[in-house]
Formats: C-alpha cells, structure tokens, sequence
C-alpha cells in the first residue's frame, strides 16, 4: 500500500472498553443468535461495523450542548437554534424533528402518497421502501444500470437515469409520481454517489412535470465530499457551499440524523410547500409529538445542531473517507473482492464473487457475515436477498443483482489498526472460501426481515 492516509483529526478524550472473546464463546453466541448479526448483544462484538447509525462519537461540544437542554413540552430553545442551522446549511423552509429517519419517511409517505402511485428512486432502500409500499405506492428503481454491478468503475455511480424517469413519466403519467425519492449517497449500491449535474438534470425535469424532488439526505455530507473531489468545477468550493447547492435542487429531504449529523438519535423531514409543512405538523403530533420536539429531548436537538455544523468541515469528511478507501484498498492487496468504487460510509464486500459455490437462496451474504463474526469478532450486516425481501404480489424472493456484506464504518470511533484486524480477518477467510456454507431461513417475520429473521446452516 503505496498511498499515506491522513491521520485523525482528533485527540481521543474518552475510551470505552470492548469484547475480546474466544471462537468457541463466539461459535455459542452466533447459534443462539441464530446466524443473524443483528441479534447479537453489542458486548459480544469485537469491532462492531454492523451500521454507521447513530454509532458515532460525539464532539466534547455536543456534549456540552447536551448540558444546555431546553425540555419545554413546546417551543424549546434547542428546536429554534436546529432550525436555524438546517436553514442555514440545508436552505429549507421548514423544518419537522421526528426521532430518527424512519419518522421522516412515515410522514413523507402518509402525506404525498395515494394507493396506486409510483415512487421511483435511485435503487430502494429497506425502510423507506417499506413506507412507501405500506402506503399503497409502487417503488420503481431508475437507478444507471452500472449500479447493479459491483465491478463498474464510475464515479458517480448512484445518479438517476434521466432516460428511466422520463420513460415513467410517459407511461403513468405525472399525476401517479407524487415524488422522486433521490439518496446521496445511494446504501445498498455501496454507498455510491450522486454528481451535481445528475441532481440538476433530475430536478429540471420534475419541475418542468409538476413533480416534486425529495432526497434522503442521510449520507448528503459524504455527498458532497464526492462531488468536491470528482466533479472538476468543484474542486475549490468548500463543503458547506456544494451541499447549500445540492439542496437547491429538491424540494424536501428526509434525514437520519444519526449519520451524517453525528448524533446518536433523531432526524428531521424538510421542505419549502408551506401546505406541506401544515400537514407534517398535523401527522407528527399523532406519530411522533409536538412539532417543536418531534419525538426528541431537547438536548438531542442541541447535539444534532452541533452535529450539523461539524460535518461541513474537511478535515473530518475527509479522514472519514479515506477510512473506507484504506480498508477498501487493504482488503483488495489480499485479493478479496469489493464493491467499486469505495463509497463514504462502508466497504462492500462482494459476497456473490467471495462465495460463488453458493447459490444466492442460500443466503451467501448472510453466511459470510456470520462467518466473518465467528472468525475475528467482527460484527457487520448483510446486504442482499434477505434485505431485499419478498415480492408481495407472488410471495417470492426479491433477487437483487448484488449480494454484499457491508463493513460500516462508525464516525469519528475506530483507528486504522482496528481496519487492519477487520482486513486480515477478510483475508483470511477468502483463503478458504470454500469451507464456507450456506444457510437456511428458519423464521421469517412479515417486515424487513433481515433484523430479525433467523438462521441455521445447511449440513
């Protein structure tokens, strides 16, 4: 490994213990977890890159923002100064805190939403296709086809395929299309982003149909990094500048605050249509609370605040990239192979290539994320046909072209060293990739399954 990775732009204040545990211990842990790393407590993890939400480290000034909490019922302070600040950086009207994401998306959902609509957007992710679906619309993914394949080497590969959308436009009509639901970056294509030009040509289109742009904002910081960094023109615009921009061309967000905002709770759902904003207000007091508050303490609101304005500086999005591109490039000197190019939250290991003797019903990706915990600690999730589900019209499985385990990388928590033990980990099991096994589903639950679902090996 030829290239120098820039150092942590921080000084660790604080340290938390974690689990060193035996194969054995690990081999009983997994069993009663039945083969779902979801299922595992936390203190039987060794290195836990199982998610990037809500997983991060606090700065010692969001901690002291927790300490200026303002718990009124209505109207708290903390709420105000959120408000300010994701006007200031995001540029939306108005602002809804709802608990997490996933409030963000019920109310999106509830509100635009009627039986039969279509939603397309730039490939699905798990909740927020759920939401839709619950809600009587038709997910349809538009989505450049070289997302699909792990290997294509593109540097925005996440963009919208304005040929799909306007081929959709045509054949359901505008009045079906409440929203496009566009995600910088996109998840399940391996953290993939978005370039400017996509997002403009995108929003010049849906305004010229009436139709209006929503972004799933959760990873919108590493977005930005992206199109800093590979879209030429904005190489010498700051971060903050480039994500004011990107916001320019929608006309809401939904937001995890958990990733990109650096806290360990809370999201919020932006847009500019004040009859909009009158309706989230009137849903979220029935789902979440007070429009003020939205399901949060005050001092949660204060870190996301903080949060917010952290994540524009370089130096942070700019060592946690080059987290993923050093675990990405260890991980390829020992022939293991990834989803290209690395994105901004994760390295994708490409369970489809790493286990071809087992076919994709048997839960490749499942498999190698059990096995990965059971050789080194490591905890990471499963991206494939488990995630993806069931078609609900005819029962049967989804088959998504990729079939990946996802290492996500927590902000501002582990060092370099601990992606060389999650490296050779890898490493060493694609040496005897093999031995590996597939599994069976031996409970099922209705909605997203890949939580909960269990697993047992095949003999």
């Amino acid at each position: 490994m030829d290239r120098t990775y820039v150092a942590e732009p921080y000084k660790i204040k604080v340290v938390e213990p974690i689990a060193v545990t035996t194969r054995s211990e690990r081999q009983r842990f997994m069993a009663e977890a039945g083969y779902n790393t979801f299922l595992l407590r936390s203190d039987q993890c060794y290195i836990d890159l199982l998610t990037d939400s809500g997983t991060s480290a606090m700065s010692d000034n969001q901690w002291a923002g927790m300490m200026l909490g303002d718990e009124a019922y209505a109207g708290s302070r903390n709420f105000i100064h959120l408000q300010e600040v994701v006007r200031e950086y995001y540029g939306f009207k108005h602002v809804v805190p709802t608990h997490q994401g996933r409030g963000a998306e019920n109310l999106l959902s509830s509100i635009c939403i009627k039986p039969g609509d279509y939603v397309p957007g730039n490939m699905y992710f798990t909740t927020t296709r759920a939401h839709q679906e619950r809600n009587g619309a038709n997910f349809v993914d538009i989505i450049i086809d070289e997302a699909h394949d792990s290997q294509a080497e593109l540097p925005f590969k996440g963009n919208i395929d304005i040929a799909k959308l306007s081929r959709l436009i045509d054949e359901v009509g505008a009045d079906k299309i409440p929203y496009v639901c566009l995600a910088v970056t996109v998840n399940l294509a391996g953290g993939q982003p978005v370039s400017m030009a996509n997002m403009r040509a995108v929003h010049e289109l849906c305004s010229k149909n009436g139709i209006k742009v929503m972004f799933d904002a959760t990873r919108c910081v590493e977005n930005a990094y992206f199109i800093k960094t590979r879209e030429k023109e904005y190489a010498d615009t700051t971060i903050a500048a480039i994500l004011k921009e990107m916001m320019s061309y929608a006309d809401g967000c939904t937001m995890s605050g958990k990733k990109d905002c650096l806290v360990n709770i809370g999201g919020f759902l932006c847009m500019n249509d004040d009859d909009l904003y009158q309706k989230a207000c009137e849903l979220v007091v029935l789902f979440e609370g007070m429009p003020s508050y939205g399901g949060l303490a005050g001092r949660d609101m204060e870190a996301m605040a903080r949060g917010i304005m952290e994540s524009v500086d370089y130096n942070y999005i700019h060592h946690r990239v080059s987290q993923c591109e050093y675990l990405a490039e260890k991980l390829k000197e020992g022939g293991v192979p990834v989803v290209k190019p690395t994105g901004g939250h994760a390295v994708f290991l490409d369970a489809r290539a790493f286990l071809s003797h087992i076919p994709q019903d048997q839960f490749p990706a499942q498999a190698l994320a059990a096995e990965l915990y059971l050789e080194s600690g490591v905890r990471s999730m499963e991206r494939g046909i488990v995630s993806a589900g069931r078609d609900k019209k005819t029962g049967q499985n989804y088959h998504p072209k990729l079939e990946l385990v996802r290492l996500t990388i927590p902000r501002r928590v582990y060092t370099y060293s601990h992606l060389d033990v999650v490296a050779a980990a890898a490493v060493s099991l694609y040496k005897r990739r093999e031995t590996i096994k597939g599994l069976e589903m031996i409970y099922e639950p209705k909605l997203l399954r890949f939580f909960t679902a269990r697993f047992k090996p095949l003999a």
